[in-house]
């Protein structure tokens, strides 16, 4: 609703934008947020005995991470069944109260879409893989092998290998751009598209406001299977996948008409909201296709900040500049965290305490212009855990020990009470391990304590949505030198400084601002103090 302190215009202005509009969104990993039932893995119903807890975090929305039928080899993101929850998490009518207690509390609930391709247990691809001429035979990405019985093409998997698997049945290879037992979905196939459709309808019908759609710019490849040419440069590389440049097995010119598609069906349903996961090495032009104008996505979830290994001005501002505001460029959204990357606290702390840091990323994380999604865990503060290899479940981090530390560090259990079994995460030994300092950090003991990172976290998320040039307003950069970023975000009369000292040595300035509406680290008008920051009204 309209800050009460609004003029009329502002109020109108208000009520036309879209709710998703410079929304904050909070992901939960279900798996690792709270178990009901006593078997170690988090559930649906955990999630919504939890959602006071949400709400409470002053968010507008939440993201949750596939609960689908699923092997679980890939946690979730290899489905089994678009239109069934899975067991370990429970029942279509669990989901259905979830959805209700989110919306009684006035959040909306977003839920992740895989489209790209589905597990090798899925109805449609044990269908598909019993001959050339059944009715689902052209629904994945099969090939013959060249002549000296070699794969198609060069692809390589996200996962490490070759991207095609021998199919003894088919006396074909079929692609999988991530592991073995996730064939690609054939969506050059308008029948594909059109069942694609109908599983969005399905849960749209379910009431859910909106789909997360990941690693979408894998969905379609290059139909005459051509080879990938060698990446230059020297970048990183651990995986096979790292020596090429993707350009035939991912990012094909028509996944932008496909997304039309989906963007007629979801306007069908009034308020929804959609956004890409991209990543790859041209994200920044794929998330402009894939937004661009009104008949397309809202949003886009790129990877400027994911896995960036220092946080610097100048990385905040070039981000800031991909979106310029321009008519018919997209609407962005940013992460610091999520289930695919180390916890940035961790990641970016460097020479600054750990928790001091986890509030100053805080703080800089509401001050972006775009959506923002906020990680379970991060209104905490806790840190990437420790996994010892025999606890490992991430199948790429066990594929690509130790180059790959992979992704289970993220995902531990929230700690809800200090001093219960587990943190009071479960009754049950837990699917990871959890981190070895998280039960101090557990949410009881931060309520009892307000000047916690979770008090913190719920006045900055406060203030995003009580400052409408922090949620709606343009941002331009006036310096992203050094260590030093001063941002204006402005929106008619509202005009606000966020100013930041990324680095360990103090920063004298002169700023022209009223009392902070927040403050990190003794940050003031004339001085920012090492690893600090300010948001406030321009005097």
């Amino acid at each position: 609703m309209p800050d009460a302190a609004q003029s009329a215009p502002e109020a109108q202005r208000d009520a036309a934008t879209p709710w998703w509009h410079g929304a904050s969104i909070y992901q939960i990993y279900p798996r690792s947020f709270l178990d009901s039932n006593g078997d170690g893995i988090g559930d649906l119903n955990g999630v919504t005995a939890r959602l006071d807890h949400v709400a409470a975090l002053n968010v507008d929305a939440i993201w949750l991470s596939p609960f689908f039928t699923s092997p679980m080899r890939d946690f979730g993101y290899d489905v089994a069944d678009y239109r069934g929850v899975d067991p370990i998490f429970g029942t279509l009518d669990d989901f259905d109260a979830l959805v209700a207690r989110a919306h009684q509390l006035g959040l909306k609930l977003i839920i992740d879409q895989v489209w790209s391709h589905t597990s090798d247990c899925h109805a449609w691809f044990r269908e598909s893989r019993q001959s050339r001429s059944n009715a689902k035979a052209d629904w994945y990405v099969w090939a013959d092998p060249k002549p000296d019985g070699s794969p198609p093409s060069n692809w390589q998997s996200v996962f490490g290998g070759p991207a095609w698997t021998w199919d003894a049945r088919r006396q074909q290879y079929y692609l999988h751009n991530f592991l073995n037992s996730q064939p690609d979905l054939n969506l050059h196939n308008p029948v594909v598209q059109d069942a694609i459709l109908d599983v969005a309808r399905f849960w749209l019908d379910r009431g859910v406001d909106g789909f997360r759609i990941d690693a979408i710019n894998f969905g379609m490849h290059d139909p005459q299977l051509r080879d990938n040419p060698p990446a230059g440069g020297n970048h990183k590389r651990t995986r096979p996948f790292d020596f090429q440049r993707r350009i035939h097995n991912m990012s094909h010119p028509d996944i932008p008409l496909f997304l039309e598609k989906v963007a007629a069906v979801v306007a069908d349903y009034p308020g929804r909201f959609t956004v890409a996961e991209v990543g790859g090495d041209d994200a920044i032009g794929e998330m402009h296709a894939f937004t661009a104008g009104r008949r397309r996505l809202n949003s886009a979830y790129g990877f400027n900040f994911l896995y960036a290994d220092a946080l610097t001005p100048r990385l905040v501002a070039d981000a800031l500049a991909e979106w310029p505001e321009t008519p018919g460029t997209g609407w962005p959204s940013w992460a610091f965290s999520n289930h695919d990357a180390p916890r940035a606290a961790s990641r970016w702390h460097g020479v600054c305490d750990h928790d001091a840091y986890a509030r100053l990323i805080m703080l800089l994380l509401v001050a972006l212009r775009g959506n923002i999604f906020l990680y379970y865990g991060e209104e905490l503060g806790l840190t990437q855990a420790e996994i010892g290899f025999d606890d490992l479940q991430d199948p790429e981090a066990i594929a690509n020990w130790p180059l790959t530390l992979g992704r289970d560090g993220a995902r531990t259990p929230m700690p809800w009470a200090a001093d219960q079994a587990n943190a009071g995460f479960s009754s049950a030994r837990p699917w990871l391990p959890l981190g070895a300092d998280h039960a101090p950090r557990a949410v009881d003991l931060q309520l009892a304590d307000p000047h916690s990172m979770l008090h913190w976290t719920r006045a900055l998320m406060a203030l995003r949505q009580q400052q409408p040039a922090l949620r709606r307003g343009s941002a331009r950069v006036e310096m992203a030198s050094g260590d030093l970023l001063i941002l204006h975000r402005t929106l008619g009369d509202d005009r606000l400084v966020c100013a930041f000292n990324l680095g360990p040595d103090p920063i004298t300035v002169d700023l022209a601002i009223a009392t902070p509406l927040a403050s990190h680290g003794g940050a003031t008008a004339r001085q920012l103090p090492p690893f600090s920051g300010l948001i406030a009204p321009c005097a």
